[in-house]
């Protein structure tokens, strides 16, 4: 059984490696640099209240890590959870991690009126996993623009 706990100091390092295959695989679209990761790491482990990191843990082990960034959705008047992250160790998949941490989620945040996540379009494991914990498709067209400060 896979405990979902909080991300804590003494998982920094092996969460920052999964980090980098997660950013360095196709199943996301850009890439970012160590700096970056760390300052995400570091911000879950801060007092930065706008995002949260956990891990998967089987006997002792990490099988993987998550996070998650809050905001407010002004469509559905209310707190938003953004899934930023889950990265699974290929040994540790279509084991039930992903699906057990939308139920952790959602007890966590019970005043969330949206859960939100990104997904590449030829992921089609994850997208069956996301479909089948009741996310759907969005028809919005995503737009954005970095500032550089990556």
């Amino acid at each position: 059984m896979v405990l979902i706990r909080e991300l804590e100091q003494k998982d920094k390092q092996e969460v920052l490696e999964m980090m980098r295959v997660f950013y360095d695989s196709p199943a996301v679209f850009h890439t970012s640099s160590d700096a970056v990761l760390k300052r995400d790491v570091e911000n879950c482990l801060g007092d930065m209240p706008f995002v949260e990191g956990f891990v998967f843990e089987d006997g002792g082990l990490l099988a993987g890590y998550a996070m998650v960034s809050k905001g407010y959705t002004t469509e559905y008047g209310g707190l938003c959870i953004w899934i930023e992250d889950i990265y699974i160790k290929p040994e540790y998949r279509r084991q039930g991690i992903a699906s057990a941490l939308f139920v952790y989620l959602e007890g966590r945040y019970p005043d969330a009126v949206r859960f939100k996540l990104e997904v590449e379009k030829e992921n089609v494991g994850a997208i069956e996993t996301y479909l089948k914990s009741g996310y759907r498709a969005s028809p919005y067209f995503e737009m954005t623009k970095e500032m550089g400060k990556g």
